[in-house]
């Protein structure tokens, strides 16, 4: 009788799920998304966009995504397409925007979180702040904010530690790991994502820094020798709407995006301690890889010391400097919100 109830129940779930899902009117939607040759936009924005939307939605919603590079863009210009509307739904790496305003920095400051979990604690305290920062003034809607897997070092040039970064060329990707680099003695170069390749060839950098998996989608394996398992940041992605397009889409619509953008989001988090451990096994051919080509770089661990030494340059020279940039606002959102979650407080 028990497993009759249960059985019914759960039919109820679904034949109400497919009513939900027939009411909902004929939508098509236009996304822009992240990097198309890494693994976030190719095993999770893409296939949530044409496979998962349209499947839940009984083919009552639809969309077309394609990476901004795909499209001739750079990354940093998306939010201000987004803002104008040239971009409906898009996703942008908020290190892109630190020029524009420093709080885009404040959930992932070089040093800040050393694994996943803290990570997504910290973005879950600040997500509201976001929420409010890109509100109507900004004409954006954010709708979550995932990371890619940890950003570490990649060098063509033996490194057994934090300390050998001193007097190295290093390629970041945002102000917080420039200033992290330079506070090891380190100099910081700024180049695209595509470019790091055949820079390093050329030992036009010595190191550069991305997602463990990153990396190795990109094949950085092929050009670099040591790779150095110790997270610096996480790189976050936020994934907005422009708020008229949102505001155009039927209310049933809505709800069914945030839900469903939501469980993308989640499950993102849910693999970024795993994805970035199967960019070490990948890189290094550790045989817990299990994707079909496999690096030989030397995988190097780093000792307590190195663990600390980042903390350290987080507390004593990064985060002062964010705090110096960012409004007195900011910076006490900082610490009603992230302060709390990391034990770490920035002072203006």
């Amino acid at each position: 009788m028990k497993k009759h109830l249960l059985a019914t129940a759960a039919l109820a779930a679904v034949l109400a799920s497919a009513v939900s899902a027939q009411t909902l009117p004929k939508t098509h939607l236009k996304v822009v998304g992240g990097l198309s040759n890494l693994t976030a936009y190719n095993d999770y924005e893409k296939p949530f966009w044409t496979n998962v939307v349209p499947n839940l939605s009984n083919g009552q919603v639809t969309a077309e995504i394609k990476g901004f590079n795909e499209m001739g863009l750079k990354g940093p210009e998306i939010l201000r397409l987004m803002s104008q509307g040239v971009i409906e739904f898009g996703t942008a790496t908020l290190s892109y925007f630190a020029s524009d305003n420093p709080i885009n920095e404040a959930i992932d400051l070089a040093g800040l979180t050393a694994d996943a979990k803290s990570a997504r604690a910290v973005v879950d305290a600040f997500e509201p702040i976001y929420a409010k920062f890109y509100g109507p003034g900004s004409g954006i809607k954010v709708l979550g904010i995932s990371p890619y897997p940890a950003q570490v070092l990649f060098c063509n040039a033996e490194i057994k530690g934090l300390g050998d970064v001193k007097g190295k060329k290093v390629r970041t990707s945002s102000r917080t790991q420039a200033e992290f680099i330079e506070a090891l003695g380190g100099s910081s170069v700024t180049m695209a994502f595509g470019e790091v390749v055949p820079a390093m060839q050329n030992k036009v950098v010595d190191c550069a820094i991305t997602g463990s998996l990153s990396g190795y989608s990109a094949k950085w394996y092929e050009v670099a020798t040591h790779l150095y398992a110790l997270p610096i940041n996480w790189n976050s992605q936020i994934h907005g709407v422009n708020q008229k397009a949102w505001n155009k889409i039927d209310p049933k619509v809505q709800d069914f995006l945030q839900t469903n953008i939501k469980a993308m989001v989640s499950n993102m988090w849910d693999a970024a301690a795993a994805q970035t451990q199967q960019g070490y096994d990948c890189n290094t051919g550790a045989a817990a890889c299990t994707l079909p080509v496999k690096g030989k770089m030397v995988l190097v661990t780093p000792s307590d010391a190195d663990r600390a030494l980042l903390k350290k340059i987080m507390q004593e020279q990064v985060l002062p400097k964010w705090a110096a940039r960012c409004s007195a606002a900011c910076v006490k959102d900082f610490n009603a919100t992230i302060a709390k979650v990391v034990g770490m407080t920035a002072r203006k």
